[in-house]
């Protein structure tokens, strides 16, 4: 099912449902200690599992990580092809993990560039973590919002074709349908770290209400106390979704 986007806001809540992070700085934080760029993306992972613990002790919902995006093939190959090799190594070690603590993980983005070994992993994860109902990770891996909204509409387009639907039936709502993460709240909240204030091509649909928070913390030093830190931000602000601030304010209360 998909989640009703039109839907009046929620009630006030201190605590986001759903966290979407940019893990950026693993690059400087191994350039600031003379390692190779390696090393950062290494103690990045480390850092993705804490924050993965940390909003499951918290009770939040749903946690999408910005793993590798679409752009990112342009890196140095030898670069791309150690990510790789992360992503795969730290699947295979982490998958029982997180199945023994009732996380479901879910892939978003484009399989189609990586390995048959990797796709297999990622099919495999999904598959024994299906049933878990506890945190939701999603990985965003070879993801970018402009990709996602396109292939929303390619498969609109395929519905209209098949006498499905009609070109007057395509709403925001029925668009949606067809995005990734339809059946999850939206994004609460915006973490990225590294310093710099962009969103860089992710989730560029379902982010049009979230709170952004930026940090110059670097990715490989995150932790639970920072994460505190921004979630504390989010429970100072306002959530208004269009409305008057008179309006939220009654609504909640009544």
């Amino acid at each position: 099912m998909s989640v009703d986007i039109d839907a009046p806001p929620p009630p006030p809540n201190r605590l986001p449902r759903h966290v979407a992070i940019v893990m950026d700085g693993n690059g400087r934080w191994a350039q600031q200690r003379s390692l190779p760029r390696t090393a950062g993306h290494r103690e990045g992972a480390k850092a993705a599992r804490r924050i993965v613990q940390s909003c499951d002790e918290r009770g939040i919902e749903v946690l999408t990580l910005f793993a590798f995006s679409s752009e990112n093939w342009h890196r140095p190959r030898p670069e791309v092809d150690i990510l790789m090799n992360l992503f795969l190594t730290t699947l295979r070690s982490e998958i029982r993990r997180l199945d023994k603590t009732n996380v479901r993980l879910r892939f978003i983005g484009d399989p189609g560039a990586f390995s048959d070994t990797l796709r297999k992993y990622m099919i495999e994860a999904e598959r024994r973590t299906v049933a878990n109902d506890g945190l939701t990770l999603v990985i965003a891996a070879n993801y970018g919002g402009r990709w996602d909204i396109a292939q929303a509409a390619r498969r609109v387009s395929e519905a209209v074709l098949a006498g499905h639907l009609q070109p007057g039936d395509i709403t925001v709502d029925r668009l949606h349908h067809y995005m990734c993460l339809a059946d999850l709240p939206m994004p609460d909240l915006f973490i990225r770290t590294g310093g710099e204030q962009r969103i860089s091509n992710f989730l560029l649909w379902q982010m049009a209400y979230t709170e952004f928070y930026f940090t110059d913390r670097l990715w490989p030093d995150y932790d639970a106390d920072d994460l505190e830190l921004a979630c504390a931000a989010f429970a100072s602000r306002q959530r208004r979704f269009g409305l008057t601030g008179e309006q939220v304010a009654l609504s909640a209360h009544a």
